[in-house]
Formats: C-alpha cells, structure tokens, sequence
C-alpha cells in the first residue's frame, strides 16, 4: 500500500475526528470524513517551534494526532488522511501545490493534497491548509469543466483554470477572491513529501520557522493564532483580532484549537518564542 493504511489502528482515527458512521469507499464517507478530520484536528506547527523535527512515518502520525491528540501541518494531516482512506477502500494519490496566498512572487512547490477516487469521479481533498482550507472534497474537473464555483458551509470556494493544466484553489473573501494554491495532478509519492517537509521545517526562508502558528477551519469562523495574535474572521467579513497575554495563551490553545501541551512542551514554547510577551 502506497500510504501504509494496513498499519492504521483505524478504529482510533475515526473516533478521534468523532466520525461514528460507517466507513465504506462512496462519496457520501469521503464527505463525512473530510468535514469531521478538518474539524477535529486542527493545524500547527508546534513541533518546530519546539525544536523538534516533523516526523512523517505512520506510527508518529498516530501517536502526535491520534493518541496525543495534537494536530499538524499539511504534510502529517494529508498523509494521515491518505492511509485512513487507503486503509478504508479508496484509491489516492499524492498531489503538490504552489502556495500564493498573498505572496507577491512564486513559491516553490511545497504543499501536499489530494487526489481520491469516489463514485466513478476524481475528487480535490486537502484536510492541511488551515483555517481558509476546504471543509469538504471538491471534484478534479478537466477542460472547460475544470472552473467551479462552491459553497461550504457560509465560505465560497472557487477552482480556476490556468494554462498547462494549472488549477488554483480560491476562496472569497471580503475584499474579493483570493488565491490559495495551485497545482497540477502530476502524481507524488510519500518520498516528495519528505523532501517538501525537511524544506519547510528548517529552511530560513520557511514561513514555519519563524513563529508558533495554531489555524482551524469551521463551516462559520476561520481561527489563527499568529505569535500571540488572535484572529476571528466570519464569512460577513467581520474580524475579532487580538493580542493574546502569556498567561492566557495555554487556555486560548486549548478553548479556540483543541490543542494541550504538557507542562514541559508549554514552559519550553514560552521560554522560546513568548519570553516578554
């Protein structure tokens, strides 16, 4: 199996994204699951923060997201996704995206998605982008059909062609649509994503490095928590942004992100990145 999905404790997985269903390969799962892991685990990148390394085997995904009850980013999110699939009955397969997301030159190809298969159709999941990602699959389209318009919950998502067989993922925001990523359905294997992730934990030019970032996504606010600023974004376009005070900071992790270090790894996140704050 590409993604390990026989080395699942899979009946863990699902009850740590709440999913109580049953578990069978058809789009009506695939949905169910998508929408229940983005709103169970949630995106960080807390691991290097701690100077740690991100560790992408399957037995380290269960034990930080399942039993220890953290989250990730996109690499261990996907990947945990994947062999949870796999193990499940759906053929997947590993894509890689260009992030943009404001930037104002282009990012080298780091991003992991996927591609699965569902009632005879292709389908765009990614459960790892964080709090402006996809609460649901979206279908792959090819040509003309390729362009879509969709809504989650109350957030509009729109997937546009470029050339070369070039979609990007967009989401409306208040000032208007804005540019997630973009990919093409050139296949990936687990080994890509090992070299994407030693890139992104430890390169100087990684935006991972820099700062403790905590996202999630729900179907009526998008949460961040950037270095010690909260932000509440609503699908009117209302903000609620704020600085968090150190000694509100385990609670606010906890309460907006579902997200408990133990005693060590909290005092060692302050001693590092929130000393004077």
């Amino acid at each position: 199996m590409t993604w390990n999905g026989e080395e699942l404790d899979v009946a863990a997985y699902l009850a740590r994204i709440g999913y109580d269903g049953e578990a069978k390969p058809d789009l009506a799962t695939l949905r169910a699951l998508h929408r229940a892991h983005v709103a169970a685990i949630p995106f960080e990148n807390l691991e290097i923060m701690l100077g740690r390394p991100v560790l992408l085997d399957l037995a380290a995904l269960q034990a930080k997201m399942v039993r220890q009850r953290r989250g990730g980013y996109c690499y261990e999110q996907n990947l945990l996704f994947a062999a949870a699939l796999e193990h499940i009955g759906f053929t997947v397969k590993g894509l890689a995206a260009r992030v943009r997301a404001g930037a104002s030159s282009t990012r080298a190809v780091t991003h992991m998605l996927l591609d699965v298969e569902a009632d005879g159709e292709h389908w765009h999941c990614d459960v790892g982008f964080g709090a402006d990602g996809l609460l649901e699959p979206v279908p792959l389209r090819t040509g003309a059909a390729m362009r879509q318009d969709v809504r989650q919950g109350e957030w509009r998502y729109g997937v546009e062609a470029e050339e070369e067989g070039v979609r990007v993922l967009r989401t409306e925001r208040s000032e208007g649509w804005f540019d997630l990523y973009a990919h093409t359905t050139a296949r990936c294997l687990p080994v890509d994503y090992v070299v994407m992730n030693h890139y992104s934990s430890t390169h100087p030019r990684s935006p991972f490095i820099r700062r403790p970032v905590l996202q999630r996504a729900g179907f009526d606010v998008r949460r961040r928590l950037t270095g010690a600023r909260l932000t509440l974004t609503r699908p009117d376009g209302s903000v609620d942004e704020h600085d968090v005070p150190v000694d509100e900071l385990r609670d606010t992790m906890v309460r907006e992100f579902g997200v408990e270090l133990g005693d060590d790894d909290f005092a060692e996140l302050i001693r590092m990145h929130y000393a004077g704050a």
